[in-house]
């Protein structure tokens, strides 16, 4: 994702200081991975530095000055382009389960051992995700349904894979 746009949309709805920013941004998207304050503070100067964003105003505060951000009509136009940009479809052609069953296979390992232990990983990953959207609220809930689609279509890949196994493992073998 882009941070970049991100505090660009979310400078939108008015003006804010940095430390606003990177609170408001965790709030929504960043609750797994929350954004460090030096990142906020170089994406803001970069907006900045690129006529994306105007600084309105300094205050002072307990600590070091507080400087106000907001967004120019070129950030807007930028933020706008963006959100009807489709995002690039994540395709996996080259994974790492898929390279770990073939050597299985090859070595004269039981591939299906990597499969079911792939398996428990992800239900595992599943029953968790399942209860945070259980105490989540909406968005919470939207973010852990799209993760979840994407361990039930891996899920139905380890089926199919392993009831092939036996016909990949006379393709792999020399």
């Amino acid at each position: 994702m882009s941070i970049g746009h991100a505090l660009l949309g979310l400078l939108e709805t008015g003006p804010r200081h940095g430390y606003d920013l990177k609170r408001v941004y965790d709030e929504r998207f960043g609750q797994d991975r929350p954004l460090a304050y030096g990142q906020v503070y170089s994406t803001l100067s970069r907006l900045l530095r690129n006529g994306l964003v105007e600084e309105r105003g300094v205050e002072a505060g307990g600590g070091p000055d507080r400087k106000r951000y907001a967004i120019t009509d070129a950030g807007v136009t930028d933020v706008s382009s963006w959100l009807v940009t489709p995002e690039k479809p994540e395709i996996y052609l080259q994974s790492a389960l898929y390279t770990k069953v073939v050597l299985a296979l090859m070595s004269g390992r039981d591939a299906e051992d990597v499969l079911d232990a792939q398996r428990r990983a992800h239900l595992g990953a599943m029953r968790e995700l399942t209860q945070r959207k259980q105490r989540g609220d909406l968005a919470d809930q939207l973010i852990c349904d799209h993760a979840l689609f994407h361990l039930e279509a891996d899920l139905r890949w380890l089926e199919l894979t392993t009831a092939r196994l036996a016909d990949l493992g006379k393709e792999v073998m020399p």
